[in-house]
């Protein structure tokens, strides 16, 4: 009865999380699809708009860091609701930024955006790129907390999923829009999803725990090692830890961990990959492959939700089953793949084999931008799985200096075959640097004890 319950509320936690987390794309990744109405209706240049995406990036790296450090020692669930509530209201006010013309003067006499627009609806979306980072470091301390670590890999590749969901459907959904109203209707991009977004909010809040504890289960480092209570006896944690202990581990597994350095570095490049599809794939899709802004918008779906979840959930089996837990391989041998997915699309000139190509690019850049994640929350333990995770995300969100900024003036100026050779680039050598971590163990729970005898 016991593993019954337990099973129970692990699963529903991790179902709660891959919807939860998936609102937040809603209220993240609509940017993305909206740029091409937002060029054409407001005079936005690619430039202007990679600046957006860019600093917005920088923030949300930064912001997952310092909630990663929260969220190891505050409520997750209520964290997160916090989050994706702030988010919602951000992209509400986006969508009616300009009603507020008579008062702020953002239109000029043609209806195009002023600098005052253009630096407004900026700034909003630098606020919600911090926001946003109060989204992945709940998840991923909940997940540690609630998954045994031999099951890590496999369960948080399907909550990763979640990235793919949210950013597949919104995708879908903002083309829907785009394709039935116009590009005039581009604020619709950010109304629809964000009242969306609301409706998860208590959700969130009301339907998790923060951890196994709460109702009386054993850890789950307990439970791995066949060691789960008996009914009727007291909760046991392995360590309780004070605050320096938490900073000790900190230092030790994550800041000290030659293993999370690879983890940053290699992130760094996959990310500019993964973003260069996501946040302008609709853009070198209609621009480049001449396909129109509907089919645009649907290719990218179909990378996200067919190419991307796939790719979560054969790189977490393939992890758990074929390499023995140890998720940098499997992202080895993806990311290499990955890159070469990226290659093929790019010199390509059948659009049949373009779009395969480029599904099979999400596929095999979303099996590691998964198990990313797991592997640094197996290499920091439980107990600075989050601090773990915001510092990975540092890395993968200043990708967004070459992938928005960069790559928008890059394509503006030489055309969108210098970003893919840079994508390519970034993509194998990414590859090559996490090969630096094949022989990394699959996790550091038997370092714990000599950290903790060390502070004695």
């Amino acid at each position: 009865m016991m593993n019954k319950s337990y099973k129970y509320w692990e699963w529903r936690t991790i179902i709660l999380l891959m919807i939860g987390y998936a609102m937040y794309y809603f209220v993240r990744k609509n940017l993305s699809i909206a740029i091409p109405a937002m060029e054409t209706e407001l005079g936005l240049t690619k430039a202007q708009l990679g600046i957006f995406l860019t600093i917005n990036g920088v923030i949300y790296g930064f912001s997952r860091y310092f909630n990663g450090i929260i969220a190891d020692r505050v409520s997750q669930k209520r964290l997160m609701a916090l989050g994706l509530f702030l988010s919602a209201v951000v992209n509400l006010v986006i969508c009616f930024s300009p009603k507020l013309d008579g008062v702020l003067n953002l239109l000029d006499t043609e209806g195009k955006a002023t600098l005052g627009l253009t630096w407004l609806i900026g700034s909003l979306w630098v606020v919600n790129g911090y926001i946003q980072g109060m989204g992945v470091p709940p998840c991923v301390s909940l997940l540690a907390h609630w998954v045994r670590p031999s099951e890590l890999a496999t369960k948080q590749s399907l909550w990763n999923a979640s990235h793919s969901l949210g950013a597949g459907l919104v995708v879908v959904l903002c083309g829907f829009l785009l394709r039935h109203f116009g590009y005039s209707a581009w604020n619709l991009c950010f109304l629809v999803p964000a009242l969306i977004a609301l409706i998860g909010v208590p959700m969130i809040l009301f339907g998790l725990k923060d951890s196994p504890a709460e109702l009386g289960f054993s850890s789950v480092e307990e439970m791995d090692k066949g060691a789960a209570r008996k009914e009727g006896t007291p909760p046991k944690e392995v360590h309780k830890l004070n605050k320096g202990q938490y900073r000790l581990i900190a230092r030790k597994l994550v800041y000290g961990n030659p293993f999370i350095w690879v983890l940053c570095i290699s992130n760094f490049c996959l990310y500019i990959m993964r973003a260069t599809i996501l946040d302008w794939g609709s853009s070198f899709l209609t621009q480049y492959k001449g396909m129109e802004i509907s089919a645009a918008a649907s290719t990218i779906g179909t990378c996200e939700l067919i190419g991307g979840i796939l790719g979560m959930l054969v790189a977490g089996w393939a992890t758990d089953h074929i390499f023995e837990r140890k998720g940098h391989r499997t992202c080895f041998i993806f990311m290499l793949f990955a890159a070469l997915c990226f290659i093929g699309f790019w010199k390509s000139t059948s659009t049949t084999l373009s779009i395969i190509m480029l599904v099979g690019a999400s596929f095999f850049l979303y099996g590691p931008q998964a198990l990313s994640g797991a592997v640094a929350s197996q290499q920091a333990t439980r107990y600075a799985a989050g601090t773990a995770n915001g510092f990975l995300g540092i890395f993968c969100y200043l990708s967004t200096l070459v992938s928005g900024v960069l790559f928008g003036s890059l394509a503006d100026n030489y055309g969108w075959n210098a970003v893919f050779v840079s994508a390519a680039v970034f993509g194998l050598v990414g590859a090559i640097i996490m090969a630096l971590m094949w022989k990394a163990p699959a996790d550091a729970y038997d370092k714990i004890d000599n950290i903790l005898s060390s502070e004695k």
